[in-house]
């Protein structure tokens, strides 16, 4: 009986020659990523900025509630999703519609200048008393009259960077600032590598594969790398206010002065986006357990009950200790468990071109 020819017969390589095309796409992916780091060193500021506008904003509702927000230099991603996606996460001066007369700009003043607004009728009376002569034959002023006063001194400005520090992160050493530019500058040049690292494994690996396996990476894994984005875009603009409102609300009740460290807060805000993007995988794993004949969509029906226990327990350990977090992590987990099951019926198993007969 004449032996089935496999299809990489003829493609077949040495183990030194796969040795040599590991180590050849290993170094195009180093140097891919280093330039991609040096690269960041030149906007990791920018990329602490946006990282750090959620927390700034918070802080400055938590400690002044009733002023609009003060941007930082730079692109406001607040700004932009609020406007776009039309988001009121956190409260805002509500912006003039067109049918409503735009207020007029106002006024910058200098860090040494603040105004302050005087009863016009305790001005009066107090000229009236020590220069009566001043005011003689002059209408005392209506009732609800204000003065506008420009006071101009260098106190002012140490009070004004006073007041700002109170919404701002700090940093409890004098390097702690400069590490967490490079550690900020490395991950994201890691993130932007990460398209090119991932090429070329794939090349690597695509060359010992199967064209019905080459056909399965292709199609799920712009699906995978969607649904990462989409937990963490999830995360980082409806979770993250949410759990800073609630964690500043408690410490509130507890009279209790938050200060929040620049290092500690930004491993916050880079961990838990993770989290959320690798808990959104849950449909494609789903699918792969499906694959691998260990469950069926049958199985992920009716044990739904269980997987809403495992997904609670799951949550409970990823997301701070808080149920806020917690639960907006478990409501989209359970929408993607749903989906898990409609793409195994969608999607069924297909026998392999080298299945037994």
């Amino acid at each position: 009986m004449a032996k089935s020819k496999d299809l990489f017969d003829d493609t077949a390589m040495s183990f030194g020659e796969h040795l040599e095309a590991l180590r050849m796409h290993l170094w195009k992916a180093i140097i891919g990523a280093v330039i991609c780091v040096v690269g960041c060193l030149f906007f990791a500021k920018h990329i602490v900025l946006v990282l750090q506008m959620p927390v700034d904003r918070a802080l400055q509702m938590y400690h002044f509630p009733d002023t609009p927000y003060e941007k930082r230099e730079g692109f406001d991603v607040w700004d932009w999703a609020e406007h776009r996606l039309d988001l009121d996460l956190i409260p805002k001066v509500r912006a003039a519609t067109k049918t409503e007369k735009k207020p007029p700009a106002e006024q910058v003043l200098p860090r040494n200048t603040i105004e302050v607004q005087i009863d016009a009728a305790q001005i009066y009376a107090a000229l009236k008393q020590i220069a009566p002569d001043s005011v003689k034959g002059t209408a005392p002023p209506a009732k609800d009259a204000k003065l506008k006063l420009l006071l101009t001194a260098d106190e002012f400005e140490e009070l004004a960077i006073l007041r700002e520090s109170k919404y701002r992160v700090k940093s409890f050493n004098v390097q702690e600032s400069f590490m967490v530019y490079l550690k900020v500058a490395m991950i994201s040049g890691a993130v932007i590598a990460a398209p090119w690292i991932f090429y070329q494994i794939w090349l690597f690996v695509a060359a010992g594969l199967y064209p019905h396996e080459k056909k399965y990476v292709h199609r799920y894994l712009p699906i995978s790398v969607g649904l990462f984005f989409i937990g963490v875009v999830f995360c980082f603009f409806l979770v993250i206010p949410l759990i800073l409102r609630f964690l500043l609300g408690f410490n509130a009740s507890m009279g209790i002065e938050p200060v929040i460290r620049l290092s500690e807060w930004l491993n916050f805000a880079l961990l838990l986006p993770a989290m959320f993007g690798i808990s959104f995988q849950l449909p494609l794993v789903m699918l792969f357990l499906e694959r691998i004949s260990i469950f069926t969509a049958d199985d992920y029906r009716k044990k739904r009950r269980m997987a809403i226990l495992v997904i609670a327990i799951v949550t409970m350990f990823l997301t701070p200790p808080d149920p806020g977090s917690m639960i907006s992590m478990m409501i989209p987990l359970l929408f993607l468990y749903e989906l898990g099951i409609l793409l195994c019926r969608w999607s069924p198993a297909q026998p392999t071109p080298f299945a037994e007969a």
